[in-house]
């Protein structure tokens, strides 16, 4: 199949991109690597009157060091995170998280807003940067907000995000000290995650968050399994434990999601040196 018909108009920067999105009336789209958008244009789930272009937008490509903070524009792409062209990235977890999106053709044009954006339950950065703490900076005609990405996705495809609203920066942790681990299954290396976990400490002594994705809808954080890596004395989690909790948050899963999710949690937190008994 081919996209519907469609208007391209291209945005020279973030106004001209906000004022065209405002001008659709609802039925513009913005577009940036396209390697999500694109395929949905040909199988006509998504039938926008106007396509936005962002790839010749000027800017959100940048990564500033703020404090304790990185600042990431929403376009950059998942090969310049992978390859750790900008300094501050070079020793940062996301550079293990980009490196195993997809295939390295889709890398090179797929963006971090736009993956954020389309809000695919298996996708790596919507699972990584919620365990991160990540902290959207949105900007619309009417301003510019920032919110919190644990809670920005609501389900499948589905954001808060406004239809005059885009993503133009990312704030995540540096984890210049942090402890981290993330971990996919895939039928074969480029396709969607059947399971995966991610577990983040940003900075010694600060709480730990784990979560579960490639689920129906939302990462699903673990909180109370998380309280437990803080306790004194908690040197390992048994995989029984793991699976244990895992169940308890997926009800509705039969055992083999439970087993790869667990696995995932486990090889995860073993990144992330927290070695996982067998038991």
């Amino acid at each position: 199949m081919k996209a519907a018909a469609f208007e391209h108009q291209g945005a020279a920067d973030v106004q001209e991109a906000l004022r065209l999105l405002a001008a659709g009336g609802g039925r513009a789209k913005l577009i940036a690597g396209g390697q999500s958008l694109g395929p949905m244009l040909n199988l006509r789930l998504s039938r926008p009157q106007v396509l936005v272009d962002l790839a010749n937008l000027a800017g959100l490509t940048s990564v500033e060091v703020q404090g304790q903070e990185l600042v990431l524009g929403a376009r950059l792409t998942h090969a310049s995170i992978e390859d750790g062209r900008h300094p501050a990235l070079a020793a940062h977890p996301m550079r293990q998280v980009a490196a195993g999106i997809a295939y390295r053709a889709i890398r090179n044009k797929g963006t971090l807003g736009g993956s954020l954006a389309h809000a695919d339950p298996a996708a790596d950065w919507v699972l990584a940067l919620v365990v991160m703490g990540a902290v959207l900076r949105l900007q619309s005609p009417h301003g510019v907000r920032e919110r919190p990405l644990e809670g920005f996705m609501q389900a499948a495809y589905t954001t808060e995000l406004a239809q005059d609203e885009l993503i133009t920066a990312v704030r995540v942790p540096a984890m210049a000290q942090g402890r981290w681990g993330y971990y996919k299954f895939c039928r074969k290396p480029g396709e969607f995650a059947d399971a995966s976990a991610a577990v983040c400490q940003v900075a010694p002594g600060a709480p730990w968050r784990l979560a579960l994705g490639a689920l129906d809808g939302p990462p699903l954080l673990l909180a109370a399994l998380a309280q437990e890596l803080g306790e004194p004395g908690t040197a390992t989690l048994a995989l029984s434990r793991l699976r244990e909790a895992v169940a308890a948050a997926l009800p509705e899963r039969d055992p083999i999601d439970h087993q790869l999710h667990a696995v995932c949690l486990a090889r995860a937190l073993e990144q992330a040196g927290w070695p996982a008994r067998t038991a």
